[in-house]
């Protein structure tokens, strides 16, 4: 029955982080991502430059100035994405998010290693590297 009891909270917890004001940014952005037109456009084109290059790259002889002129159309329209405005709310917004995703991560883990849950605290630094192979254990 502790089974069903917490599958209800995880699904309460869920509920809970979609009325967040930093979910609510991130689904905004998202949606404005999705609706701009140039940005989608400029998406596109970076798309199907780097499968022009894969496919330029897995030729048995590839032509390497091909390549290069590719590769740096691919990194020029990159940048013009990445410095679009509905990208750049999307990315700072989408990092707030995440940051709230990775403490509710966090206080999960805690708890599932033994730890009290009510000891985290959300402005320590952590040195995490994110890679858990050499790690013992959240702290």
């Amino acid at each position: 029955m502790a089974n069903a009891n917490l599958i209800e909270m995880a699904k309460a917890l869920g509920k809970a982080l979609q009325t967040d004001d930093r979910y609510l940014a991130f689904r905004k952005a998202a949606d404005a991502n999705d609706n701009d037109k140039t940005l989608q456009d400029m998406i596109g084109k970076f798309n199907l430059l780097r499968l022009d290059l894969d496919n330029e790259h897995s030729k048995e002889q590839p032509d390497t100035d091909r390549m290069a002129a590719l590769q740096k159309q691919a990194q020029e329209i990159y940048g013009e994405i990445m410095q679009n405005p509905s990208m750049v709310t999307y990315q700072a917004v989408r990092a707030e998010f995440e940051q709230l995703l990775d403490s509710i991560n966090r206080v999960i883990a805690m708890s599932a290693a033994g730890q009290d849950p009510d000891s985290y605290d959300p402005n320590a630094q952590s040195a995490c590297s994110g890679n858990c192979s050499a790690c013992g254990g959240c702290h």
